[in-house]
């Protein structure tokens, strides 16, 4: 088990956005939390109310003894709150000054300030949630769509712990199995002990690759899907961008070479999230700063989840279009012809010879026409495996989906080391490094360095 609290240290910090607003939070978790709050509040006396209410009074300076401001005090006893702690929260007005005035005095009082993710953290470290727990706190708090937050919900309430420890119970109902024919060869036989372990290694691994086969699917609900906006100079690609995001992000003129960098935003089209990376027209050119940016648009391109490459349907193919086809070859993508409210130059024959007819898309920026089905185009191509990631159990992040890999190659080693008739002892290694891996996923077997890492990465206040 990682590390455990060694103190009873009272933390606070403030868990609400800084800037203004109608109300705030300064939380306070910790054995003395009620008492600390208790000290600068004047109202109830915090100490002997009931668990679970809510108090109106006023925070006072100890030492003047003069107002600071009117508030309503939640107060939460352990073990029933989010850390097993005694839990304070103050709601006080919003803004800056009132937020930070109270969090100085309640330290003042005797809290300490909080690192970044402290308070989930103490919830994992006193056993209320595992590391996927804690995990998906950051991604219900970053989720950029609706069933980003529905999948994060999931994993929030145990969805994806409870089919790891499955797993892991299962791996260790067959290692146990294997110790005891170790100790006692004369109730079991090595041939009986082998079958067992390799049907058990091959139904875990099917699950395993089942879980891990939805790793790409949430790195684009949390990650968003990164789309690059390709075209040689005043193709129309920054007028896209703009219809996209239903506003003037992007600069706009007739004027070849305005784009001279990499321009990304966020936007969510019909619940898949896009990363828009509006790109620097890509042609040969002398211009110094245009050659950057030119080079910063190829690398945008190879990155690039989904292309939308852009050509100007009002003029004949060139050699820079030719080239950019040929580029995004490998690459999925939508041929966006646009400017169809001009008169048509483009020879169709001879695109239909670069590009299959079923790419392409015609469009009027400017005019908005034809982005809604680009819109629907762009999500028909991702809602595959992304319809049903309400209700399915998904790897939310790099760490865990790494862990699965490690995983997934220790059961192929188990697998391959009892087909080639190794010792049983010897193939039990890579069993019990599957389980290992897996319980890193939950926090089971993590060290604390990757504790201390992952929480670190959290918000100052969560």
């Amino acid at each position: 088990m990682p590390e455990t609290l060694t103190a009873a240290e009272t933390i606070a910090a403030i868990s609400t956005p800084p800037g203004e607003g109608a109300i705030a939070i300064v939380r306070l978790s910790g054995a003395t939390a009620v008492a600390t709050a208790n000290a600068v509040f004047r109202g109830a006396d915090l100490t002997q109310v009931a668990s679970h209410t809510i108090h109106y009074g006023h925070i006072i300076d100890p030492a003047n003894q003069q107002v600071v401001d009117e508030v309503m005090v939640s107060v939460m006893r352990a073990p029933k709150t989010f850390t097993r702690e005694d839990v304070i929260e103050i709601n006080c007005h919003g803004g800056i000054v009132a937020t930070n005035r109270i969090l100085q005095i309640v330290l003042q009082a005797g809290a300490r300030l909080a690192e970044p993710g402290e308070f989930t953290k103490r919830a994992f470290l006193n056993g209320r949630i595992d590391l996927t727990q804690a995990e998906s706190v950051m991604d219900i708090i970053r989720a950029k769509t609706d069933r980003a937050m529905q999948v994060a919900e999931n994993t929030l309430d145990g969805d994806l712990r409870k089919l790891i420890t499955t797993l892991r119970q299962d791996i260790l109902e067959v290692l146990a199995q294997v110790e005891v024919n170790i100790d006692y060869p004369e109730y079991d036989t090595d041939e009986l002990t082998t079958k067992l372990m390799l049907a058990k290694a091959q139904e875990v691994l099917t699950r395993v690759d089942a879980l891990l086969a939805t790793a790409t699917t949430g790195k684009v609900l949390w990650e968003g899907l990164a789309t690059a906006i390709i075209g040689r100079p005043n193709v129309g690609k920054s007028s896209i961008l703009n219809r996209l995001l239903h506003e003037d992000k992007a600069i706009v003129t007739d004027v070849a070479g305005t784009t001279r960098d990499v321009l990304e935003e966020y936007v969510n089209v019909q619940g898949v999230p896009l990363k828009l990376v509006d790109t620097a027209g890509i042609r040969d050119t002398a211009d110094k700063v245009e050659k950057i940016g030119v080079a910063r648009s190829k690398q945008a391109l190879t990155a690039a989840d989904l292309v939308l490459l852009v050509l100007d349907a009002s003029q004949p193919l060139t050699a820079d279009d030719r080239e950019l086809i040929a580029l995004t070859q490998t690459k999925r993508r939508i041929v966006v012809l646009n400017k169809q409210d001009l008169p048509a130059q483009l020879d169709r024959t001879e695109l239909a010879q670069l590009v299959p007819p079923a790419e392409w898309l015609d469009t009027t920026a400017t005019s908005s026409v034809g982005l809604a089905p680009l819109a629907e185009r762009i999500a028909q191509l991702f809602n595959t495996g992304v319809t049903n990631s309400q209700t399915q159990v998904m790897v939310a992040n790099a760490r865990q989906a790494d862990l699965l890999r490690q995983a997934q190659t220790s059961l192929h080693s188990v697998i391959d080391g009892i087909h080639a008739g190794m010792p049983i002892d010897l193939v039990q290694i890579d069993m019990t490094a599957a389980w290992d891996q897996l319980g890193e996923i939950t926090g089971d077997a993590a060290p604390d360095e990757l504790i201390t890492q992952l929480f670190s990465q959290f918000c100052l206040g969560k």
